[in-house]
């Protein structure tokens, strides 16, 4: 006679603590430490008598759970700067709470997906992946693909690499542009309005390099401190106002 014993699966610690609060009902804003050790360290008991390897990140959690045990054990609480109790259970629950918003919104995306499956676009995807997995069927193919097929297909393949004249040619393009020549640019230009919006030098020269070296510099200016920047008008534009007492180069 033979015995199966089924422990359910849970996708990570998190997972298997949101179930337990929720098998027993519990409130997630004032978690029993206790029982929920308890549990947990009696869930991971069960899987290393099934000889069943246990993640690091339980092995964590377990840990994370029994310090937290022993500092509610502790007689003198830890007190913020206000003098308040710490409680330090708020990290978990902060967690589990993050854990339990993204677990609901996979679920809905799960169901959006099954949903968009069987929906007539094109045709039904579902289906024609059924109908296609019985036409072309790859593992009977794979059982007549021996080591003497793989090495002529391999030969062919070298054989075609080998016969290729075209050589690999690399293209170096030397821009007229430096990082320290538009740092001159920046400054130059603001010096007469003490601010310009960045739309301003695009204009100046719609020029795609043009604009990224002149991007690159008004950040090097603004880790020199010598500019700074401020939101401005319109879709990702900003103001580059220079700072007072910087010495144009």
């Amino acid at each position: 006679m033979s015995f199966e014993i089924k422990l359910p699966l849970f996708e990570g610690p998190f997972d298997l603590l949101l179930f337990f609060i929720e098998r027993d009902e519990l409130d997630i804003y004032d978690i029993p430490i206790s029982k929920i050790t308890h549990d947990f360290l009696d869930y991971l008991k069960h899987l290393e008598k099934m000889e069943i390897e246990v993640a690091s990140e339980f092995i964590l959690v377990a840990a994370t759970l029994m310090k937290i045990k022993s500092k509610l054990l502790i007689p003198r609480p830890e007190l913020d700067e206000n003098g308040e109790e710490i409680d330090p259970r708020e990290e978990l629950i902060r967690h589990l709470l993050e854990y339990k918003k993204y677990k609901s919104v996979v679920g809905d995306l799960s169901d959006m997906e099954a949903t968009r499956m069987t929906k007539e676009k094109r045709g039904n995807i579902a289906s024609e992946l059924k109908e296609l997995s019985k036409v072309d069927d790859v593992e009977s193919e794979m059982q007549d693909v021996d080591l003497y097929k793989i090495l002529k297909v391999f030969q062919r393949i070298m054989a075609k690499y080998a016969s290729r004249t075209d050589e690999t040619t690399h293209t170096v393009v030397q821009y007229p542009y430096t990082i320290d020549q538009q740092k001159n640019f920046v400054l130059d230009r603001i010096s007469f309005k003490k601010r310009m919006p960045f739309s301003e030098f695009i204009e100046y020269k719609p020029d795609k390099i043009f604009v990224i070296y002149t991007f690159l510099a008004i950040l090097e200016l603004l880790q020199l401190s010598m500019v700074t920047i401020k939101l401005g008008e319109g879709f990702n534009n900003f103001w580059v106002e220079k700072i007072e007492n910087v010495p144009v180069e």
